[in-house]
């Protein structure tokens, strides 16, 4: 059955100002039995100074109101996105691949090797003192090398990532994070792909494929298997999406099971707003 959500309501009424002189005057005298008559006239003061701005035009009298922006959610959508590959020159730059392929949807001139620079770094280096590791955090912004696994690298999270992508379109990200699984559907029904954190497998991860780092902003608790993916779609049994880790386009995976690695990474998601 589907599903009608309301993503977003939003009105204003003008109304002529002597008929809401006219409304504060009934009030007034309603509320003057219990209101002190200096304050009565301090108000009354106070309003007839808003009067003396200017009058709506006869053409702003009628009331105009922003009709509710609905979105039908779909049994099923697969949008159209190019694909990237992030390979040869970003070995661990899938997540500002996948940002590339998002903007480009919104028709931003978007390379990946130009957002590669521009996002935030951290500079906090790998340590690692009898097993207990310091590194920065992905929050903070990209942690180590992204050109090379020869030098120690991690990834970047979704805050360097929506800031980044604000540049690009300013008050138009949207960010997702922390949001049910469902809501990431409502976007890609309106067709519009969704950037996400999940893992290489695209299924929940056992406790044994983290470790604990020491940041500078707290403990962190991360995987070398986090990846990050744009979505395009899905059905009643799998989500779509392109891949930069091999490039591949409306890839699939069963939709629990990715769900469940999507919620285990943070829940991490932004998208766009139409303009």
């Amino acid at each position: 059955m589907s599903i009608l959500v309301l993503l977003a309501r939003r009105s204003r009424s003008r109304l002529y100002k002597p008929s809401l002189f006219i409304l504060f005057l009934i009030a007034a005298t309603v509320i003057s039995s219990l209101a002190g008559k200096q304050k009565i006239v301090l108000a009354m003061e106070n309003f007839r100074n808003w009067l003396d701005g200017p009058v709506l035009s006869s053409a702003s009298l009628e009331t105009e109101k922003e009709e509710p922006f609905i979105i039908k959610l779909k049994e099923k959508i697969l949008i159209d996105v190019a694909a990237l590959n992030q390979f040869p020159q970003l070995p661990r730059g899938c997540e500002v691949t996948s940002l590339a392929m998002l903007l480009t949807h919104a028709g931003v001139k978007a390379d990946k090797l130009t957002l590669a620079k521009e996002v935030t770094k951290t500079d906090v280096p790998y340590i690692n003192k009898n097993g207990q590791i310091s590194f920065g955090h992905p929050n903070d912004g990209f942690v180590g090398d992204m050109y090379s696994y020869d030098n120690p690298g991690f990834g970047v999270y979704h805050k360097p990532i929506k800031k980044l992508a604000e540049q690009y379109l300013p008050g138009r990200i949207m960010d997702l994070t922390g949001s049910d699984f469902t809501e990431l559907k409502i976007h890609l029904s309106d067709n519009r792909p969704v950037w996400v954190i999940t893992n290489t497998t695209y299924q929940k991860l056992s406790k044994n494929m983290f470790e604990t780092w020491q940041t500078p902003s707290g403990k962190i608790d991360i995987t070398y298997k986090e990846h990050s993916v744009l979505l395009t779609g899905y059905d009643q049994s799998y989500v779509y999406f392109n891949d930069p880790l091999t490039g591949e386009k409306n890839k699939k995976a069963p939709i629990d099971s990715f769900a469940e690695a999507w919620v285990q990474m943070g829940s991490q998601a932004i998208t766009y707003l139409s303009e």
